[in-house]
């Protein structure tokens, strides 16, 4: 309890002085004895984010069903959460070849441009889309650009899009760090060498822009792919209607280029755990955030206390966070950056999904909307706490 109270005390401090800055600057702007606000670059961010929240969807595990259809029944609901971006886990067909578990994982594409059959037809998932943008939120779709599944087409037809050892063989991802394999034995990695597989993974992208209403794309293992290659998406992608676009990584260049208007706050994240198990003092937030501002020219981080990785493999925000996960959970939305919402947040959901075969949450009486709205319409109404540029300082 003791622990808790220091950290709501902290967060009380940071909420009010970046409320009292914002109101504060036009009484200031005329003075030389201050640090001057750092000019930010404006990035590629609709208006419609700039005070957004953003909504994970785990559709294999949010209903019993787990497909489109039955998720939309939970649409009015995320809507009166008051989520303004559903950001869904891969919704292609996955791989049978080297398949782990029962289901195998979102992440070990087959083909870039169809739906998994599991989640429904092409025409549930459009059908779920307008009734997303009916509600008034947008839709982006995992994309998995660093690798395939081993059952991907291009495996049979185009095999120089993969790296391959010094015998032919193609490989899993390596590990840049370590030159070692991460582990993911059920993937095939992908050759960022060969210029025809860019601009037939850029028009995979485009496809899904152009014929099935989406709104962006949330870019798994962004910082394993080139950066160069994300120039290129940049200056071919959305014909002047550039899509909202999340790095999974937390490279300053993804967003400095213009690229990407958010990435992930891992390093916060994990700051938080251990401040959370007593490792490191509340006050090294301080020093988090002067060390990120000077690396970053534009955009902002989406910050989080679980998501789909960390549930599955780290543990929950309960087994990480203890009695502190309402306090960070707080912070996650009065800090800088977008607040993210886990499936299962809103109900306490104290439980690590399996990641490759079935396991549905169980909602129960989805004990913490109340306080998620709270934050929300907080986040919502406060132009301190907006995003990025719209934000305060």
């Amino acid at each position: 309890m003791k622990f808790t109270l220091g950290v709501l005390i902290a967060l009380v401090i940071i909420s009010s002085f970046v409320w009292v800055s914002c109101r504060s600057n036009q009484k200031q702007e005329a003075t030389t004895d201050q640090m001057s606000p750092k000019e930010w670059l404006p990035t590629n961010q609709p208006d419609w984010a700039k005070n957004a929240v953003i909504y994970e969807v785990n559709v294999r595990q949010y209903t019993p069903e787990g497909t489109f259809n039955a998720f939309s029944e939970h649409i009015d609901r995320l809507k009166d959460l008051g989520v303004d971006i559903l950001w869904f886990m891969p919704v292609f067909p996955i791989s049978e070849k080297n398949k782990k578990g029962e289901l195998g994982s979102y992440y070990a594409v087959s083909n870039y441009r169809e739906v998994n059959p599991e989640f429904g037809a092409i025409e549930d998932f459009d059908a779920m889309v307008q009734k997303v943008h009916d509600a008034g939120m947008k839709i982006i779709i995992d994309w998995v650009p660093n690798h395939t599944g081993w059952d991907h087409v291009w495996l049979a037809t185009n095999k120089e899009f993969y790296t391959r050892d010094s015998l032919g063989n193609v490989i899993d991802p390596i590990d840049p760090e370590t030159g070692k394999s991460w582990g993911w034995t059920d993937v095939a990695d992908l050759n960022y060498d060969n210029a025809e597989m860019r601009q037939e993974m850029i028009a995979s992208m485009q496809y899904w822009l152009d014929n099935h209403n989406i709104d962006g794309l949330r870019v798994d293992v962004a910082h394993n792919v080139p950066n160069d290659f994300w120039d290129q998406v940049q200056d071919s992608l959305g014909k002047g209607n550039y899509p909202y676009m999340l790095a999974e990584g937390e490279v300053p260049y993804h967003r400095n280029s213009g690229t990407f208007a958010m990435d992930y706050a891992w390093s916060f994240h994990h700051l938080m755990n251990d401040i959370a198990k007593g490792e490191k003092p509340a006050s090294a937030i301080d020093t988090w955030l002067k060390e990120d501002r000077a690396k970053y020219e534009r955009g902002y981080h989406m910050q989080f206390i679980t998501n789909h990785d960390e549930n599955a493999w780290n543990g929950t925000e309960y087994e990480r966070m203890g009695d502190g996960v309402d306090a960070f959970a707080v912070l996650t939305f009065t800090f800088e950056g977008m607040p993210l919402i886990y499936t299962g947040q809103e109900a306490a959901y104290n439980k690590r999904m399996e990641f490759f075969q079935k396991d549905p949450v169980d909602w129960g009486t989805y004990e913490k909307t109340e306080f998620y709205k709270k934050l929300i319409d907080l986040k919502h109404r406060n132009q301190a706490l907006w995003n990025g540029e719209h934000g305060g300082e």
